[in-house]
């Protein structure tokens, strides 16, 4: 199971980069931003299950990733994500971190979308 301090540590080695905690009402949602232009590539959030759809209401940890919108519908239709939370709907998705979706997907879906906000 990928966890918060995995992804983190990826976008460390990999891109140079640490997250960013620029909401003040949710201390624990990370940013992972491009160096160049600062925008977004990566939303790393714990949310009620139930806002996602989930039965339960335990909180969990999920991502937000930009990718194109013919491969976000073609994801939505496997278990592990679900239509972006917080993000553009069209052009997001959400990851959940619960094992559902294998560390090297996550990583693969975390590299596309730092080249599609390039």
């Amino acid at each position: 199971m990928t966890k918060r301090s995995d992804i983190f540590s990826y976008a460390k080695k990999r891109y140079g980069i640490d997250p960013d905690y620029p909401f003040e009402k949710y201390p624990n949602y990370a940013v992972l931003r491009q160096c160049e232009n600062e925008k977004w590539f990566c939303l790393v959030m714990n949310v009620d299950g139930t806002k996602l759809g989930l039965e339960g209401g335990k909180e969990i940890d999920v991502i937000d990733v930009k990718c194109p919108p013919a491969q976000r519908h073609d994801l939505l239709r496997l278990p592990g994500y679900k239509p972006a939370y917080h993000m553009n709907k069209e052009h997001w998705i959400t990851v959940l971190l619960n094992g559902a979706v294998s560390q090297e997907d996550i990583f693969q879906l975390i590299d596309q979308s730092f080249e599609l906000v390039r």
